[in-house]
C-alpha cells in the first residue's frame, strides 16, 4: 500500500470512527430517561419492542465487528432486559471502535461496513426514537450539526452540550 492509499484508509476508518461516535451520541439520547417499562412497548402487534430492536442493534454492531475482523459471524442474541441491553450496545460500540482504532486490518471495505450494519443501526435508533414519540415519552429535537460529536466517545456518557429544540 503507497501513502496515498494508506492516507485515504486511514481517513475511511475515522469516517467509521466518528460514524460510530454519531450513533453512540443518538442512541444515548434514545435511550437516557425513557421510562422503565419502554423496552417493552409495542407499537402494533407485528413490530418489534424497543428492546428487541435495541438488541438488534448490537447484533448489527457485532456482526460489523466479526466483519472487520475478516470473520463474518450473526450472533442472533437472545433479548436481554432494557438496562442489559443499554449496557449492551454501549459494549458493541466500544469494542467496535477499539478494532478501528487499531493498525488491525479491515476484513472488508469501509463503504461496506457503513452500508449494510452502521447504516441499519442509525435506521433502528430512528426507530427509537420514534417508539419514544408513540409511548408518550418523546425525546427532544436537536441541531445534530452542532452536537459535540468526536471520533472515540461511543459509551453512555456523552457530551452535556446540545442545542435542543423548544
Amino acid at each position: 500500500m503507497n501513502d496515498t492509499s494508506k492516507s485515504l484508509f486511514d481517513l475511511k476508518r475515522q469516517m467509521l470512527r466518528h460514524t460510530l461516535a454519531t450513533l453512540a451520541y443518538r442512541g444515548a439520547k434514545v435511550v437516557d430517561g425513557a421510562p422503565s417499562d419502554f423496552g417493552t412497548f409495542r407499537a402494533s402487534e407485528t413490530t418489534r419492542t424497543a428492546v428487541e430492536i435495541l438488541s438488534h442493534i448490537s447484533d448489527l454492531l457485532d456482526w460489523a465487528h466479526s466483519i472487520a475482523r475478516g470473520a463474518q459471524a450473526w450472533p442472533n442474541s437472545d433479548v436481554l432486559s432494557w438496562d442489559k441491553e443499554v449496557s449492551r450496545f454501549f459494549n458493541s460500540l466500544k469494542e467496535f471502535d477499539a478494532y478501528l482504532n487499531s493498525d488491525s486490518p479491515l476484513g472488508a471495505p469501509a463503504e461496506k461496513l457503513f452500508q449494510a450494519p452502521i447504516a441499519d443501526a442509525l435506521t433502528h435508533v430512528g426507530q427509537i426514537a420514534m417508539l419514544r414519540r408513540v409511548a408518550g415519552a418523546p425525546i427532544r429535537g436537536e441541531n445534530y450539526f452542532k452536537a459535540d460529536i468526536v471520533a472515540g466517545r461511543v459509551g453512555a456518557a456523552q457530551s452535556p452540550e446540545r442545542v435542543e429544540f423548544d
